[in-house]
């Protein structure tokens, strides 16, 4: 399984915000947004529109 890149596009209020937490939790954007969307698994488990 190789690594892909993501762009997305937030306002500066939720770059704010994720900076802010980053700092708070002293972990890079990338990995808190990477364990943000592995959190997502558990949500959409139940889910068969997600394969």
């Amino acid at each position: 399984m190789g690594r892909h890149n993501l762009n997305v596009r937030i306002s500066e209020k939720e770059r704010q915000i994720l900076d802010k937490f980053c700092e708070v939790v002293d972990r890079s954007q990338s990995d808190v947004i990477r364990e943000f969307i592995r959190s997502l698994e558990g949500k959409v488990i139940n889910d068969q529109n997600v394969k």
